[in-house]
């Protein structure tokens, strides 16, 4: 195994390690949002607020992290993602009021914004340098980090370890992983993938349409995403009648599905290649949540909710890696950054549009919007197969 071999192994599994961590901090401050309400008397209402608030920040944490790696590297901005995360998730269990645990949280959602984006970044280079498609393999990771952060809280709360102890451990465990693997992250020596321009915004010189096409894949899978996150669990107990204990199952096997999706998704893309798993992956997502709008029980609507998760969550890897594809070598830590931005107005659709529509009516009706979101899906897989020089080309042509 030559010295470039070894380097780019252990740069993929501290990448992996970087996507886990993201998704073990992340489940753990949600599924810790309860305590935290109880704990500052909250109103539900301001707590959703807070969590779509996070998103909108992570966003600006998205645009600082193209900045910082044009500057430096996606390596240094990942672990500086990582280090703000640590602190600033860790702080929230040392909050002494609300006020303070917003500031904790709003600086957190800054570092979850430079994490996403630089993650990508460093997957994507990772990937250009092993000369095939394993994306879906880092996603995954963060999967199992979220699943383990929520299996986490699960157990500090049944031993009856308090929110503030349970959160500060999380923040060091996240810090701890950081100083033993953020080292071995890829630099930007080590492959041809990076921002070279130092100076200020960079001018990006990919095909726009292709560009904006992938965008809003991006943003309507975070968007249905968002809204099983958000309001599965709810629309089982309210619409459908479910007990709590069954109404979680919703969210678990969407779950579960996810990450056996994307664990497999780097070979179905292999075998059949991008456009076509988008495609299925969209029609599979439609089918699933047609068998939720129209489920009579809850039972039914999380098998619903299982078949989307086999679906649709290999759509994200698949968009940054077209992303970076199209891009110049030297803008594909920008590319992907600012391709991230449409990850997060996806979240807000999916928290917000679909919860007014179910103010409205209800969640039967409101699950629609998602459904709509996997047909409009299947349409847009076109836009994952044209090569960056076909496209310009085809650009410049019209």
């Amino acid at each position: 195994m030559t010295d470039h071999t070894r380097s780019l192994k252990k740069a993929r599994i501290a990448t992996s390690v970087a996507f886990g961590l993201q998704g073990f901090l992340l489940a753990s401050i949600l599924t810790q949002l309860p305590a935290y309400r109880d704990l500052f008397a909250l109103s539900e209402s301001l707590l959703v607020v807070a969590v779509v608030s996070v998103s909108v920040i992570a966003g600006l944490g998205s645009v600082l992290a193209e900045r910082l790696a044009v500057r430096t590297s996606s390596k240094t901005t990942l672990r500086t993602g990582l280090a703000v995360i640590a602190v600033f998730g860790g702080a929230t269990g040392l909050a002494p009021n609300s006020a303070l645990f917003f500031v904790c949280l709003a600086v957190y959602g800054i570092g979850l914004g430079i994490v996403d984006a630089a993650a990508n970044m460093q997957a994507v280079s990772i990937q250009h340098a092993k000369g095939r498609f394993i994306l879906s393999s880092f996603h995954a990771a963060w999967s199992v980090g979220a699943i383990a952060g929520a299996l986490y809280i699960s157990a500090t709360a049944g031993l009856d370890i308090s929110v503030r102890v349970t959160q500060v451990v999380a923040g060091v465990i996240v810090a701890l992983l950081l100083l033993v693997f953020g080292p071995s992250l890829l630099d930007r020596s080590a492959t041809s993938v990076g921002d070279t321009n130092t100076g200020g915004s960079v001018t990006l010189t990919v095909p726009m349409r292709a560009f904006v096409l992938l965008g809003i894949a991006m943003a309507l899978f975070y968007a249905v995403d968002f809204s099983i996150g958000n309001w599965s669990t709810l629309y089982l107990e309210d619409v459908l009648l479910a007990d709590a204990s069954t109404a979680a199952l919703s969210m678990a096997a969407y779950q579960i599905a996810a990450l056996v999706a994307r664990l497999t998704g780097d070979y179905w893309v292999g075998k059949f290649g991008e456009t076509a798993v988008v495609r299925m992956g969209s029609v599979i997502g439609v089918i699933g949540m047609t068998i939720v709008v129209t489920a009579q029980s809850p039972a039914i609507a999380i098998a619903g909710f299982l078949i989307v998760g086999l679906g649709l969550p290999v759509i994200a890897p698949i968009c940054f890696s077209a992303a970076g594809r199209m891009a110049p070598p030297d803008q594909v830590d920008t590319v992907i950054a600012r391709i991230n931005l449409f990850n997060y107005v996806g979240t807000v659709v999916g928290g917000g549009i679909v919860g007014a529509v179910a103010a409205f009516s209800d969640l039967r009706i409101g699950f629609l919007i998602p459904l709509a979101f996997c047909v409009i899906l299947i349409a847009l897989a076109p836009a994952f197969a044209p090569k960056r020089a076909e496209s310009l080309a085809a650009e410049k042509a019209g």
